[in-house]
């Protein structure tokens, strides 16, 4: 006796409350490697223009990539942002923050919160993999 194959269907279970803030930190749960870490900012948005002044004073243009957005949400940067909160959150249908410092590797938000932002690139100029030379 044959039994039928049904196919698996999944429907996504609605969300019950807002999607939690990605609050990563390099350094518990994710590398300091150079070149693993990209930024996304506002060119009109202060906190990004803190995140940026921080990148060049530090010392980390080279090893940490940035996108500025623009006005256009329809641009492949924000494309690539709203991937980039999908795959930290799942069904993630929140709002697009910047500055947010994203995973290359895994492709996920480590944080949208500016001072941990900040303490994470203060940590990786201070870190060997991030000296000059090294």
């Amino acid at each position: 006796m044959s039994h039928p194959v049904l196919p698996r269907t999944r429907t996504a279970s609605p969300r019950t409350g807002p999607a939690p803030a990605p609050r990563g930190r390099i350094g518990a749960g994710f590398s300091p490697v150079p070149h693993r870490y990209h930024l996304y900012l506002r060119a009109d948005c202060l906190p990004s223009q803190q995140v940026t002044a921080a990148l060049t004073a530090l010392g980390l243009a080279d090893s940490i990539t940035a996108t500025v957005l623009g006005a256009d949400p329809d641009s492949t940067g924000y494309t690539a942002l709203r991937l980039a909160y999908e795959a930290t959150g799942h069904h993630f249908d929140g709002a697009l923050t910047v500055p947010a410092l994203v995973d290359t590797w895994s492709g996920r938000v480590v944080s949208d919160h500016t001072p941990d932002i900040l303490d994470d690139l203060r940590f990786l100029a201070g870190h060997p993999a991030f000296r000059a030379g090294a």
